[in-house]
This record gives C-alpha cells, sequence and structure tokens, in this order.
C-alpha cells in the first residue's frame, strides 16, 4: 500500500481441506522475486480457486489507500465465488461487505493461507508495474515496483507524475507543489 503509483491488488485463494501445504510459503514481502514466481506456480496447482481485485489509482485518491485496499479485497473475493471464511490481512474493516471472515494483523507472516494470497497479489502487482515500466522507463517499476526509491523520486523531480502516481501521497504531492510554486 505504501508504493507512490499504481492499483492497490488483492488476492483472495480458496485451498480445499486436504490441501498440501508448499514449503517456503511466507511472508511475501521477505521473499525474493524468483522464490516468489516459483511459488506462485505451485499455489496455482494446489488452489481450487483464486481471485484477484484492484483499486484504481482514482479510487485510492478519492476513498484513501485503506478503504481502497477494502475494496480490491472484496472484488477479490467476488471473483473467488462462495466460501466459509475469509482470513484477511489488517487490522478490522467496516462498512465493507467481505463476508465471513476474521482479520489477522501481520496475517502475511502469522498465516500460511493469507501468505499464498499474498505472494499472489504481490507477483500480480510486480507483473503489472514492469508492464506500466515499459511505457515510463524512466521512473525505474520494473525493478523498484512503484515504491519511493531514491531512483523513482529523482524521476519524480524531473519528469514529473504520471496518471499512475498517488497524487494524494507526500512524496508526490510535494514535488507537484514545488512544480506549481
Amino acid at each position: 500500500m505504501g508504493s507512490l503509483c499504481g492499483p492497490v491488488i488483492a488476492a483472495a485463494v480458496c485451498f480445499g481441506r486436504d490441501c498440501r501445504i508448499i514449503p517456503g510459503v511466507r511472508d511475501s514481502k521477505i521473499l525474493s522475486a524468483a522464490q516468489r514466481e516459483s511459488l506462485l506456480a505451485e499455489i496455482r496447482r494446489e488452489a481450487l480457486a483464486i481471485g484477484l481485485g484492484a483499486a484504481s489509482v482514482d479510487e485510492i485518491e478519492r476513498l484513501n489507500v485503506r478503504v481502497a485496499s477494502h475494496l480490491a479485497m472484496q472484488r477479490a473475493l467476488r471473483r473467488i465465488g462462495e466460501f466459509d471464511h475469509a482470513l484477511i490481512d489488517g487490522r478490522p474493516i467496516r462498512n465493507v461487505d467481505l463476508g465471513p471472515h476474521t482479520t489477522i494483523v501481520d496475517g502475511d507472516a502469522l498465516s500460511y493461507f493469507v501468505a499464498c494470497a499474498s505472494i499472489i497479489a504481490k507477483v500480480t502487482r510486480d507483473h503489472l508495474m514492469k508492464k506500466l515500466a515499459a511505457r515510463h522507463p524512466h521512473y525505474g517499476w520494473d525493478h523498484n515496483a512503484g515504491y519511493g526509491t531514491a531512483e523513482h523520486l529523482a524521476a519524480l523531480d524531473r519528469y514529473g507524475p504520471t496518471p499512475y502516481h498517488r497524487r494524494g501521497y507526500a512524496p508526490v504531492q510535494l514535488r507537484l507543489e514545488a512544480r506549481d510554486a
């Protein structure tokens, strides 16, 4: 959610009662890109269903990133279809119908199932940012995924924001204000 640009991506994954636990699955943030890619293939083979949901930059700007992430999760869960109970990473969620669920703070570190969904979402978003990097190569999105690296911030200073930048985020907003001054 801390990226300076691009949509929020959420994933939901449904496993059967007798699912095989895939060795190496853990919080996507501590895995390398190669590890995530390898695990994604195994998760896809083991899963009964996978749902992806996104919230656009416009929705992030209009609603705030937390609410937009809930909207993305709602969309991902709807793509799964029927489910008994969802485990969702984060704090309690209000005003969004997610069906029966339990929220788990640091869920991607504490729950195997949430970690699987985290891997799916991270790989999906990374692939999207690589495609967007082809259109906007100056920002380094192919390797920084839109996070506020020195390279990305320098490109923002030099080229300004793209339509994919989250203009309400302080590093982007400050640069917009400096250009307008």
